[in-house]
């Protein structure tokens, strides 16, 4: 008997790549020995939609995304609401992929679709962020609206180019946030321009922003914050610590996160996995060890 695979993709996602190698994957696909449903999503929060209606419906033993980290989200998102969840795979055809590079998938398509079926299954870490499930990334501050309000087309162009000039435009409104922050028994109370709890090796298409040491499965995020600069020269120098993953800087707070909890005077716009995540005063993130089971590529 076949066994049954899902798949959701996402037809607007980078260039739209998945366009082309789709009839070739499906056949691939079919060639395991699987039963194949294919959707393709209409807009924001379909994805979790049609997983979550098809999982109601039938039994499906593999769901697999194509999409950006935005689409795994909300595919994530939808299996989390169910008690005997399916294995997740992964094709990546987004615009930055950073969920993709832990994964060690390649940025093939036809090839990614190989992993899917002979990588390796694992169970991997979620987040949860007031009350909302997010993969590898809860940030707020300079430039993480850059992700999310970059228009699509420029994205489809420039690729990862389209979000640093995006960011390049909001140098001269950088603002900092007066936050508390209680991590465990640690307490800060600072002024902040950055902040992010993250589960990943790669955000926004940079490697090492979280150190080199990430591990998607011990229960641990890892939280960097940011203070305010006080000159350009630090800040350059900032931004220079970062790129090269050295975080121990007098104006980088870094530690590892369980549970942490954040709380400010005013509304903060918060960036979920690429996507807008709501404006919040207060915010619980906590980390819910391995939750998910997802293919990744082996060595």
């Amino acid at each position: 008997m076949k066994k049954k695979l899902l798949l959701i993709y996402n037809p607007l996602a980078g260039k739209s790549k998945i366009k082309n190698w789709l009839s070739s994957i499906v056949e691939y696909f079919g060639r395991g020995n699987y039963e194949i449903v294919i959707y393709a999503t209409k807009g924001k929060k379909d994805a979790k939609k049609i997983v979550t209606d098809c999982l109601k419906r039938d039994k499906y033993e593999l769901v697999v995304c194509s999409g950006g980290d935005g689409t795994l989200n909300e595919i994530i998102s939808g299996v989390m609401e169910f008690e005997n969840k399916p294995v997740i795979g992964y094709l990546p055809s987004g615009t930055t992929n950073d969920f993709a590079y832990n994964l060690k998938l390649p940025k093939s398509l036809p090839k990614a679709a190989e992993v899917v079926l002979k990588g390796e299954v694992f169970p991997c870490d979620i987040g949860i962020f007031n009350g909302e499930y997010f993969t590898y990334t809860a940030a707020f501050g300079l430039f993480t609206d850059a992700s999310y309000e970059t228009p699509q087309a420029n994205k489809n162009t420039l690729g990862r180019m389209a979000y640093i000039l995006e960011g390049i435009k909001r140098l001269p409104n950088w603002k900092a946030y007066q936050m508390e922050i209680q991590c465990g028994e640690r307490i800060i109370k600072d002024n902040f321009i950055y902040g992010m709890v993250a589960n990943s090796v790669s955000v926004g298409g940079f490697k090492g922003l979280a150190g080199k040491d990430v591990q998607l499965d011990d229960g641990l995020f890892e939280g960097i914050f940011i203070k305010m600069p006080q000159t350009v020269l630090e800040f350059q120098g900032v931004i220079n610590d970062l790129l090269k993953g050295n975080l121990n800087s007098d104006h980088i707070y870094s530690f590892p996160v369980k549970e942490i909890t954040l709380i400010c005077e005013e509304k903060v716009p918060w960036s979920i996995d690429g996507e807008f995540g709501g404006e919040h005063e207060k915010v619980e993130i906590s980390n819910l060890n391995r939750a998910v089971s997802i293919i990744r590529g082996v060595d």
